[in-house]
């Protein structure tokens, strides 16, 4: 898609001809090949803007494939991070790594618009960078995972307001007597006792919310 138009000339007669002229001889030599060609690139664009030829474009598109941006491909980013890592690991003296839950969930969640192309890189990158055999989203320079992991810590503080609003409720609706109040709550008093300590409920009737 970005080859000049002299080029996409000289191309366009080889593939018609299919002879090459080597530099500093007078003979035209023969070759049978196969060409396969990829762009990034709208080429029909290219060609209704004055870009492309079309002649060429005919000449080289008897069998087209359109292949998706990773970020249409969903649940393909984690299968081809995953191909990277173990293949660009094992080239760089690295095998048998793996990548931390964090950093799945910033691969999943991360649009990569540099396509593979910004995928390799970055795996590149957390294979150098990776301190142990878990490749976190920090070794890979990305948000997503933190992201996650923000999502859990807010779960988790929600699940614990709740509990501790349970657990007031309860006390005071049995006057704080421990033992009435861990039957209502359906659980041991040494349990009950455990959770008044970590929420920091007063056990008597003065300060309850405190």
């Amino acid at each position: 898609g970005d080859m000049p138009m002299a080029l996409q000339a000289k191309l366009l007669r080889f593939l018609q001809e299919r002879v090459i002229d080597r530099v500093g001889s007078v003979n035209a030599i023969s070759v049978d090949v196969r060409v396969v060609c990829a762009t990034h690139r709208d080429v029909r664009q290219l060609i209704e803007s004055g870009d492309f030829r079309e002649d060429l474009y005919y000449r080289i598109s008897e069998i087209t494939l359109d292949v998706p941006a990773v970020r249409e491909r969903e649940g393909d980013a984690l299968v081809i991070a995953q191909s990277l890592l173990k293949s660009l690991g094992k080239h760089m003296d690295r095998p048998n790594l793996s990548y931390s839950e964090d950093a799945i969930n910033a691969i999943n969640n991360y649009p990569w618009p540099g396509n593979v192309r910004e995928m390799i890189n970055k795996v590149k990158r957390a294979i150098i960078m990776a301190n142990s055999k878990r490749v976190t989203a920090e070794d890979l320079e990305l948000d997503g995972g933190q992201q996650g992991q923000d999502q859990q810590l807010n779960l988790r503080k929600v699940r614990e307001n709740a509990e501790r609003a349970a657990i007031l409720q309860a006390l005071q609706s049995c006057s704080f007597n421990m033992a009435r109040a861990s039957r209502l709550l359906g659980i041991t008093r040494p349990t009950l006792y455990n959770l008044t300590d970590k929420y920091r409920i007063q056990t008597s009737s003065e300060s309850p919310g405190t």
